[in-house]
């Protein structure tokens, strides 16, 4: 099951070898993507879409360039992807109106973290469903709410973050790292034992510790209890 939530997505990228599985696994996520290989078809159809993902070698513009002519118009959040690092300016790319950046190769599940990451920080309440439905548990991202069948749960603003971020990929394990960079901070360097002091009160509250399955050495699964 996707969590894209009917997100329209412009992907900018001339390689095809790239953008076709690109496009391909955004859509099983449940993302609406619209690709173009160039910089000026991709600008036309700008007004359709949610968040931009910009590749920075592009054949007709620069993509920095591209980000500035994006900004010139619309607050619209961009993610740009880079096939070498060595290419990624980064406060040049964050001067140009960039919200983000990611180096390929990288995966899918690492790349929606990322547009649900630049969706909070935008303030793109588009990128966001209303409501999540795990069996009997239902969490409203918009009101901050969570209720367990009848009973509405008491979860501290961070446990809502946590179980936002665990339930987002139930079935999939999610590394400690990945969680504390998404719901902490990407430069998170404190004490990792934070996350596992609130994954036990999330279990507490949940009821089950079911919810929440340990893999040792790893992280961590989300599931829902049959």
């Amino acid at each position: 099951m996707g969590h894209g939530w009917g997100v329209r997505l412009l992907l900018i990228e001339d390689d095809t070898t790239i953008a076709v599985p690109l496009a391909d696994g955004l859509r099983r996520s449940g993302f609406d993507v619209d690709a173009y290989g160039t910089a000026a078809t991709g600008l036309s159809a700008l007004a359709d879409a949610d968040l931009v993902l910009l590749d920075l070698g592009l054949p007709d513009l620069d993509g920095s360039e591209v980000c500035r002519r994006i900004r010139a118009t619309s607050k619209i959040p961009i993610i740009v992807i880079s096939a070498r690092s060595e290419e990624i300016d980064r406060v040049l790319l964050l001067e140009s109106g960039a919200d983000d950046y990611l180096v390929k190769p990288f995966g899918t599940r690492e790349l929606v973290a990322r547009i649900r990451a630049v969706s909070r920080r935008t303030d793109a309440g588009s990128l966001e469903e209303a409501t999540r439905t795990l069996g009997p548990l239902v969490i409203d991202l918009a009101a901050h709410r969570v209720h367990l069948g009848s009973e509405e749960l008491d979860l501290t603003p961070k446990e809502f973050d946590l179980l936002v971020h665990l339930s987002s990929d139930v079935g999939v394990i999610q590394r400690r790292r990945e969680i504390l960079e998404s719901v902490w901070d990407e430069h998170w360097y404190g004490p990792t034992k934070t996350l596992d002091v609130h994954i036990a009160a999330l279990r507490r509250k949940l009821g089950d510790p079911a919810w929440i399955e340990t893999v040792r050495g790893v992280g961590y699964r989300f599931r829902v209890p049959t």
